[in-house]
């Protein structure tokens, strides 16, 4: 996870948050590399469910200072309607399970993604987290239980992800007395909400052409666009166009 991988796919968030009580709407873009070939199933999940365009306009509806912000429910949607008012929002999903991936190279390092599930480790369907910090206490080794799968990692917009960690919340919104709208803690005060998620590209080296790029692996399909750009953002690495 620490350098990128030739032919992993790379997804672009675009999120609205207000990051402070009173403060102004801030904008942003979160890059985020998933990786396939070591967790084909969850990846492609993700990939599948953003081809689609599940996560568009939904919330952030869980937000943890240094632990997650957690979004992937469908319900929590309505622009200019709090999200916190809707009883359902925060419980649901795509109504597609997947099973439970474990890998080895697969951790919670600071900016990983990774899947939320109920207490049965096979009932991840959309819900996802990125992790404020390192979180190993979620890999399967440390826990008691099966654990959580991650499959990407932030390479670029980092700070994004920890403002709106961070964001005010309806347990804690100064800071002091708890104060709970229906579905209780960790919710934001103010929308945080995904205006998009699209697929970017593929990473490349600096020294390969397009046509030498993989695509990526791990379910025997390929990106419907896996379009081509230059990305300083990643180390050592390039998204290669294939036309």
């Amino acid at each position: 996870m620490d350098e990128p991988k030739l032919g992993d796919p790379l997804v672009l968030f675009t999120v609205s948050y207000t990051p402070n009580l009173g403060g102004s709407e801030v904008e942003g873009e979160i890059i985020l590399e998933l990786f396939p070939a070591w967790v084909p199933i969850t990846a492609w999940n993700f990939i599948n469910l953003t081809d689609d365009r599940f996560y568009d306009g939904i919330f952030f509806h869980r937000v943890i200072d240094d632990f997650v912000a957690q979004s992937g429910d469908p319900s929590c949607y309505a622009v200019g309607v709090y999200p916190a008012t809707t009883l359902t929002c925060g419980e649901g999903g795509s109504g597609e399970t997947i099973p439970l991936e474990h890998e080895v190279n697969m951790s919670h390092v600071d900016g990983a993604i990774g899947m939320a599930r109920s207490l049965d480790p096979d009932s991840a369907e959309s819900q996802f987290y990125i992790c404020d910090g390192e979180q190993h206490q979620l890999d399967p080794e440390n826990r008691d239980d099966e654990g959580y799968v991650t499959f990407g990692i932030v390479r670029n917009g980092m700070s994004h992800v920890r403002a709106i960690a961070a964001a005010p919340t309806t347990n804690a919104p100064l800071g002091g007395e708890v104060f709970q709208v229906p579905p209780g803690p960790d919710r934001p005060i103010d929308e945080v909400r995904i205006i998009s998620i699209e697929m970017l590209g593929i990473v490349g080296s600096n020294n390969s052409s397009a046509d030498e790029i993989p695509s990526p692996s791990g379910s025997g399909k390929s990106l419907s666009a896996p379009v081509v750009v230059y990305l300083a953002a990643i180390p050592a690495a390039v998204v290669a166009k294939k036309e």
